[in-house]
């Protein structure tokens, strides 16, 4: 699981079918001090998050491709949480 910053939305007129009906966003991997760490990555969301919004990720592939319900699908990374605070 790492933390990261919604950076936008993707839209694809084409995408695999497992993907049909998924928020795809670019999410920017933060460490705890707030500072980009490694490259942006798209994420599938079920929970809303928005432009700017704090999330949290995981990397899981397994537990994403059962959240789009395939197991031959290409997603990865997942919106599993909004940040609200961080100490």
């Amino acid at each position: 699981m790492f933390i990261a910053m919604v950076e936008g939305n993707a839209v694809s007129t084409i995408k695999h079918p497992s993907m049909q009906g998924w928020r795809l966003l670019v999410v920017q991997p933060i460490d705890l001090a707030g500072k980009p760490d490694g490259d942006p990555l798209l994420a599938i969301d079920s929970l809303g998050a928005g432009h700017g919004s704090k999330v949290l990720i995981s990397n899981d592939g397994k537990g994403a491709r059962e959240m789009v319900g395939d197991t031959n699908s290409p997603v990865r990374w997942a919106v599993i949480g909004i940040v609200d605070h961080q100490e």
